[in-house]
């Protein structure tokens, strides 16, 4: 049996300064690329993420104080972001847990209906390196959310961009188009497996709330000098090349209330700028492939 490819054998070395620049209709400048990621924590394991330590460091199941920070943002802080893109006429990118479509169908359901790109996030949050048969799970994933949506998805998005040096191959091979675990670039970028080449979307962790809010420890309101500042550079190169600037925000955390006005806040920034274009994952991709021609 061949030995998966580890991801530096997947792709060449490429230089941003060395590519044919890329072009955006309408002289625009640049991509904002809004990720909203939507999980399943299961009670009966350890939490994903953690506000609050357990006393004394002595780790409790179940863990029902972080477990119930994460279900505040399905049942209150998830209801700002639809006000705000529905206000903002933006119809962003979720990267969904399959599972979501059946824990929370209300919540799920409200995304579909407002027409939001549905990304495959696994079929629930936990290392992809945990899971015992990789390959079901990520087809349980795609087909779960082609039921509910009637769409397959094209994008995947590991939890917490965790991935084993076989999963491109297995994406691949399931009808996957685009990934965002690889945030090595600003632009999109193609990377080949054992089928189908895949194009990696310039996902992120600097512009990701949970980074900055819960191991960073930032104070709000730096959440929106850091993506204003990330804005203005990207805009200024982007009058040379379009550059695209990934938001990414979970419902636990961006739709709490003390934080939301930083979240709306950028936006009135961003948009106060011509030549800004709204994307979801699967226009990127569409936009990329139909200049570099890496699928039919």
């Amino acid at each position: 049996m061949t030995e998966p490819m580890i991801p530096t054998q997947r792709h060449e070395f490429s230089a941003i300064v060395d590519r044919p620049p890329l072009k955006l209709p309408n002289d625009g400048k640049i991509i904002v690329w809004t990720i909203v990621n939507l999980e399943v924590w299961d009670i009966s394991r350890p939490m994903a993420r953690q506000v609050i330590p357990a006393p004394t460091g002595q780790v409790f199941l179940p863990d029902v104080p972080n477990w119930s920070w994460h279900e505040y943002g399905m049942r209150v802080g998830v209801w700002r972001f639809f006000d705000l893109y529905k206000k903002l006429g933006i119809a962003p990118t979720l990267s969904i847990n399959a599972r979501v479509c059946l824990d929370y169908e209300r919540v799920a359901a409200q995304a579909r209906d407002a027409g939001w790109e549905f990304m495959g996030h696994a079929f629930e949050q936990m290392p992809i390196h945990k899971v015992d048969d990789q390959k079901a799970m990520i087809e349980k994933s795609m087909d779960t959310i082609e039921k509910f949506t009637r769409t397959r998805p094209i994008g995947w998005l590991g939890p917490g961009l965790t991935q084993t040096n076989e999963t491109p191959d297995l994406l691949a091979a399931a009808g996957v188009k685009y990934i965002g675990d690889w945030v090595y670039d600003e632009e999109p970028t193609v990377i080949s497996t054992t089928s189908s080449p895949l194009v990696t979307l310039p996902y992120t962790v600097e512009l990701n709330d949970i980074p900055m809010m819960l191991v960073q420890h930032h104070e709000s309101e730096y959440w929106k000098r850091r993506c204003c500042d990330q804005f203005d550079r990207l805009y200024q190169e982007g009058a040379e090349r379009p550059r695209i600037m990934a938001m990414a925000i979970h419902p636990y955390v961006s739709g709490q209330p003390h934080r939301i006005k930083y979240l709306e806040e950028i936006y009135e920034h961003i948009n106060s700028h011509p030549g800004v274009v709204h994307m979801n994952g699967a226009e990127i991709y569409h936009w990329y492939n139909d200049q570099r021609k890496v699928h039919p």
